[in-house]
C-alpha cells in the first residue's frame, strides 16, 4: 500500500472514480466542506472542531458518540456521498472492521460461561483436525482469544489496493483462509508471543458454528447483538452491498501524474473476514454494545475479566480477548478499533464506563499504516 499523504489537495484535482475498475471511471467534483452538525455541550466544542472541514483529502464523513462523567455528546460532519454531497447521517451504516472481534470474543465467552467452551481446552477438542502435526504445543481457545495462538495468516486477495479491489466481488471462503493459515505451521509455539492477526478470530468463528450447530451470523446476534439492543447491526457474508442508509466508502489513488483521485469501494464483498471483520454497524449500535458488555449484561463474571485481562509475560502484550488496553495520562483505556477500505472505526471505553467514546470515518487510505488526521484530532479533544 502506498504511503498515506495527508494533504488539503481537495479540489478540481481530487474526483470520485465511480465504474468497474480503478483506472477508468467518468469523474465528479467534490462537494465543499459542510460545517459540522454538533450537541451543545460546551464542554465538547474542541471535538466539534475536530471533526470540521469534511470532506477533505483524508475523510469525507466523521461521525462521534461520547461520553464524560454522564454528559453526552453526538457530532457529525462531511458528507454521505461525493455524488449527491448530502450531510452525513448520524445513524448511517458503515463496515465496522475488526469491531466485529469483539462481538465474537463476547459470544465465545457467553459460551465458556454456559459451560460449552473451556477456554483452556485445545482448540482440537471442539475442531479435530484442524491443525497438523507441526503444531506440537497445543492451542487452546484463550490463546486464539488473546492472539498468542502462534497460528500464521491464511491467504488473501493481494496485498495491494488494487489486486484486491479486483476481487471485491469474489468470495473467498473463511474455511479456505484456514486451511491455507495451518498449512503454514505455526509461527512460533502458543502462549510464547503475541501477535494480532485475523486467523485467531476466523477460527473462533468455527469454533461458534461447531459449538452451536448453527451459522456464525445467527448465533452472534442471538448471543450477543440482541441482548445488547443492536437493531441496525447485521454481517452481509458474501453480499457486497451495504443495506439501509448508509455512508459510501472511498480509497484514495495516487495517479501517474501526481494528482489522486477517489475509487468508490462502499460494495465490497467481505466473507474472507467472517468473524474477525464483517460487521456493518452504526455508531448508536457500538456504543450499546460497550456499554452492555462493560455492564456485565452480555458477559457475565468470571468470563468478562478475559476482557480486561492481557496475558501476563509477554513483553508488549496488549491486546485481551477482544480488546486493546491503552493507558494515557494514568487512566486506562479498553476498545477496538476496526479498518475496511473505506472505512475507519473506534470505540473504547474506561472499565467502570465513566468515558465511552465511538467514530465512524468514511477514511480515504483506511488500510494505510500510518493515522488518519481527523482520528487523532478526536482523541486529542476527547481524551484531554
Amino acid at each position: 500500500m502506498h504511503a498515506r499523504r495527508r494533504t488539503t489537495l481537495l479540489a478540481a484535482s481530487v474526483v470520485l472514480a465511480l465504474g468497474a475498475g480503478p483506472l477508468a471511471a467518468p469523474a465528479f467534483a467534490a462537494p465543499a466542506p459542510r460545517a459540522p452538525v454538533c450537541t451543545t455541550a460546551p464542554s465538547h466544542q474542541a471535538l466539534c472542531a475536530a471533526i470540521g472541514g469534511l470532506p477533505d483529502a483524508s475523510t469525507t464523513a466523521a461521525l462521534v458518540r461520547m461520553t464524560d462523567n454522564g454528559v453526552a455528546w453526538q457530532g457529525s460532519s462531511g458528507v454521505r456521498d461525493l455524488r449527491s454531497g448530502k450531510a452525513a447521517d448520524p445513524d448511517a451504516r458503515f463496515r465496522a472492521g475488526s469491531t466485529t472481534k469483539v462481538v465474537t470474543a463476547a459470544a465465545v465467552l457467553r459460551l465458556a460461561a454456559r459451560g460449552d467452551v473451556d477456554l483452556d481446552a485445545s482448540i482440537e477438542r471442539y475442531l479435530p483436525g484442524l491443525l497438523g502435526p507441526e503444531f506440537e504445543q497445543p492451542v487452546t481457545v484463550r490463546n486464539l482469544l488473546n492472539h498468542t495462538s502462534g497460528i500464521q495468516p491464511g491467504v488473501s486477495w493481494g496485498s495491494t489496493f488494487e489486486e484486491q479491489y479486483a476481487h471485491r466481488y469474489d468470495t473467498l471462503s473463511p474455511r479456505r483462509v484456514v486451511e491455507s493459515a495451518v498449512a503454514r505451521g505455526p509461527a512460533f509455539d502458543a502462549g510464547d508471543q503475541q501477535q494480532y492477526l485475523n486467523i485467531n478470530y476466523t477460527i473462533l468463528g468455527l469454533l461458534i458454528e461447531k459449538v452451536t450447530g448453527r451459522p456464525y451470523a445467527s448465533e452472534a446476534d442471538r448471543l450477543v447483538l440482541r441482548p445488547a439492543g443492536m437493531r441496525d447491526t447485521y454481517f452481509p457474508g458474501t453480499d457486497p452491498r451495504v443495506r439501509g442508509p448508509h455512508h459510501h466508502g472511498y480509497q484514495r489513488v495516487d495517479r501517474p501524474d501526481g494528482t489522486t483521485r477517489l475509487v468508490d469501494v462502499t460494495e465490497w464483498n467481505v466473507a474472507d473476514r467472517w468473524a474477525a471483520g464483517d460487521m456493518i454497524s452504526t455508531t448508536a449500535d457500538l456504543e450499546r454494545l460497550i456499554t452492555a458488555l462493560f455492564s456485565g449484561e452480555i458477559v457475565p463474571e468470571p468470563q468478562l475479566r478475559e476482557m480486561f485481562t492481557v496475558p501476563a509475560g509477554i513483553e508488549g502484550a496488549a491486546h485481551s480477548a477482544g480488546l486493546t488496553r491503552l493507558e494515557l495520562r494514568g487512566t486506562v483505556y479498553w476498545g477496538k478499533s476496526g479498518a475496511r477500505p473505506g472505512y475507519s472505526t473506534l470505540i473504547a471505553a474506561t472499565e467502570d464506563l465513566g468515558f465511552t467514546l465511538v467514530f465512524s470515518l468514511s477514511d480515504t487510505d483506511a488500510k494505510d499504516q500510518s493515522s488518519n488526521p481527523v482520528a487523532d484530532r478526536i482523541r486529542e479533544a476527547a481524551l484531554t
